[in-house]
């Protein structure tokens, strides 16, 4: 089972880290803009239709990376309060009762709408340069598709943390801040209590 969630995993970070790419495109394609607009007077015809596109490209691609690295916004004032049985009951209600119906909605209306825009071969209405957005169009199914993957490897750990009592273990490439402090504050105090309790003695 945990080589099946790690499989997962790492389907949905190597399609995030390779749609992360883009940001180099972006970039560059909004400094050239910037350039030319400024600098030599001559705006471009294609810059806002590049922008959107790779940004919205990114931002599909890289939802089912960030839920496997449990990444998503969270109102978890609460929710780190509870126990990992609690956590994972309510996490595995919410993906049953809200996640798993979007996302097949999302797949269902977003290959109708692809398949109509790949079918026209459906160009930018935002700019005389006539940009093919088709290609951006044709990733709202497959989005949905990666997403249900991912969805369905959390609703697994939900399972089993509610069997065992403690999450299962996550493949990690990154980390909040927040995390890092807690971990390091933690260790710290580990290793600052042996000592308070020697010069106690």
């Amino acid at each position: 089972m945990r080589k099946f969630l790690f499989f997962i995993d790492e389907l949905s970070t190597w399609v995030g880290k390779a749609f992360a790419w883009l940001i180099l495109v972006l970039t560059l394609g909004v400094s050239y803009e910037v350039f030319m607009r400024y600098v030599l007077r001559a705006p471009t015809t294609w810059a806002f239709d590049i922008s959107y596109i790779t940004y919205g490209a990114m931002f599909l691609m890289a939802g089912a990376y960030t839920l496997s690295r449990n990444g998503h916004v969270r109102a978890d004032v609460v929710y780190r309060l509870w126990s990992p049985r609690t956590q994972a009951t309510m996490d595995l209600v919410l993906y049953i009762l809200f996640f798993l119906p979007a996302i097949a909605a999302l797949m269902y209306s977003g290959w109708n709408y692809a398949d109509m825009s790949v079918r026209f071969r459906e160009v930018s209405i935002f700019s005389p340069a006539g940009v093919p957005v088709f290609p951006l169009k044709a990733l709202i199914p497959v989005t949905g598709l990666l997403l249900f993957l991912q969805g369905f490897a959390e609703i697994i750990r939900c399972v089993l943390c509610i069997r065992t009592g403690q999450w299962p273990q996550r493949l990690h490439d990154v980390e909040e801040t927040e995390s890092l402090i807690i971990r390091e504050h933690q260790q710290h105090q580990a290793a600052v209590e042996p000592t308070e309790k020697g010069a106690g003695a």
